[in-house]
């Protein structure tokens, strides 16, 4: 079954981090174009399922406007690649998880974020989850870049 309109989940790790990040990024741009898709996100592990994202990955969204505190974590499904127009993986080890998941035949385009980001083909988006407040505010940068692109893709522009 393909979805009646563009549907789209990021996917990285955990679900707590970068996904969530990237699905706010792109709810809000979707929002301000006037893009009428559905929009989730998903890890591919199960380490975080039912938690809210990470608090660091909270304050970084709601120092640019955007709640996602009601997030809550699950992980990713074979029949999110029939449910979702747009699969987005976050960094490379996603994408060959990604790629391994799809069912055969799946009409789900799965990509990296960074793809649809003129010069950043190929990139991940780092993961902070290790590392300082800093490191969300340049994954906030990049999801938010990449969110942007694929808006404007979807749109058709």
């Amino acid at each position: 079954m393909s979805p009646e309109k563009p549907a789209v989940l990021f996917v990285c790790l955990g679900n707590i981090c970068r996904s969530p990040l990237a699905e706010a990024a792109f709810r809000a741009e979707a929002e301000r174009i006037g893009l009428a898709v559905e929009i989730d996100s998903a890890g591919t592990g199960s380490w975080h399922v039912g938690e809210p994202p990470d608090r660091r990955a909270q304050a970084v969204a709601r120092r640019y406007g955007v709640e996602i505190g009601h997030c809550r974590a699950r992980q990713v499904t074979r029949d999110d690649f029939s449910r979702f127009t747009h699969v987005v993986a976050l960094d490379e080890s996603v994408l060959v998880t990604l790629h391994r998941l799809r069912p055969r035949g799946a009409p789900a385009e799965v990509k990296l974020l960074l793809d649809y980001v003129d010069g950043r083909a190929g990139e991940g988006v780092a993961d902070p989850y290790y590392g300082g407040d800093d490191g969300f505010e340049i994954t906030w940068a990049d999801v938010t870049s990449g969110a942007a692109a694929l808006a404007r893709r979807i749109a058709g522009g």
